[in-house]
């Protein structure tokens, strides 16, 4: 079994506790490289800790980066949590992640994604007391996002999620071929384990898998989070201005291999109500019910997993001016 790996470096000044994850998927290594470029900068003494703690995971997912797949046994970043029956290699990994990340206060989790396009940040809901996902630490997360060096905000996954779930209950039926996983807890990845357990945390997709640039909007990202939490002594970077807030709103299944997308679909595409984004196996059109954004299409995706999110602007950063997202 491979082994799991964690740097940690220690100020004697007492700091915010900081854990930054690369490879939570296998294929996604700018963070990796990044994280790689950040320590050696402190080992040479060109970055200097000067409050708190941070730890670095190069490589969360051993087995999935070493075999260069998404994931090893299966997908980390979905049904995290910790358990006594371990059975798949993720299993493993979770009940050693689980407890690392739960020492910490704030999680940067570097990735990056499948189809062309530019990064952007995942944050969490805004605080409240709600069944799906409570929370208390939105400020945080949002002074973080603005000051990660990109200029495209996205919410809503877990409540996306628990829609999406009541979803593949419905198809269950219909599609018994589809391996659906209907456990309310499948959304549940590194950040919101993170939130669960009292801390803050947000994704910062880095930009298209082979993109060289994707390692350097990582290493920004780490400096900038380094210095915005006091970690380093440098600067609070400025946050950013004419941001594009968007929020996830659906998430739809592939249920068949037949199921085809009418174009080859980049992330933050837009799509107009009733515009036509796929048709499935037996000639039903699949249509945006709103105007929208298509995020994370993939057309290889497997049989009841997740084929492609829809978003639409958000108003909850008013404070920010907001950007002007491009017809493509």
């Amino acid at each position: 079994m491979h082994p799991f790996k964690s740097i940690s470096y220690a100020s004697p000044q007492p700091g915010t506790r900081l854990v930054v994850l690369g490879a939570v998927h296998g294929d996604e290594t700018c963070g990796t490289r990044a994280i790689e470029r950040v320590v050696a900068e402190l080992d040479a003494g060109t970055l200097a800790l000067v409050k708190g703690r941070v730890t670095f995971v190069p490589v969360t997912n051993p087995l999935a980066y070493a075999e260069k797949r998404r994931a090893g046994d299966r997908n980390l970043n979905r049904k995290l949590q910790p358990t006594t029956t371990p059975r798949e290699y993720e299993d493993h990994v979770a009940n050693w992640l689980c407890p690392l990340l739960a020492e910490h206060e704030v999680l940067l989790d570097l990735h990056s994604f499948r189809a062309p396009g530019v990064p952007f940040v995942f944050v969490g809901p805004r605080d409240n007391a709600g069944p799906i996902e409570p929370f208390a630490r939105a400020a945080c997360e949002e002074a973080l996002a603005l000051r990660l060096g990109v200029d495209r905000v996205v919410d809503g996954w877990l409540s996306t999620y628990a829609a999406g779930i009541a979803r593949r209950r419905e198809l269950a039926a219909a599609f018994p071929d589809a391996v659906l996983d209907l456990d309310p807890a499948y959304g549940i990845g590194t950040t919101e384990y993170m939130r669960s357990v009292g801390g803050a945390a947000v994704t910062l997709e880095c930009g298209q898998h082979e993109d060289p640039l994707a390692l350097d909007v990582g290493h920004t990202a780490i400096v900038n989070t380094l210095a915005h939490l006091g970690l380093i002594d440098a600067a609070d970077p400025p946050p950013a201005q004419g941001i594009e807030a968007l929020s996830l709103c659906e998430v739809v299944d592939r249920t068949s291999d037949g199921d085809v997308f009418v174009k080859a679909w980049r992330s933050f595409d837009s799509v107009g109500a009733g515009e036509r984004i796929g048709t499935r196996g037996d000639g039903t059109a699949v249509v945006a019910p709103f105007d929208g954004v298509v995020v994370f299409p993939n057309a290889d995706a497997q049989v009841g997993q997740e084929w492609f999110y829809l978003a639409r602007d958000s108003t909850r950063w008013a404070g920010a001016a907001k950007g002007e997202r491009a017809r493509r």
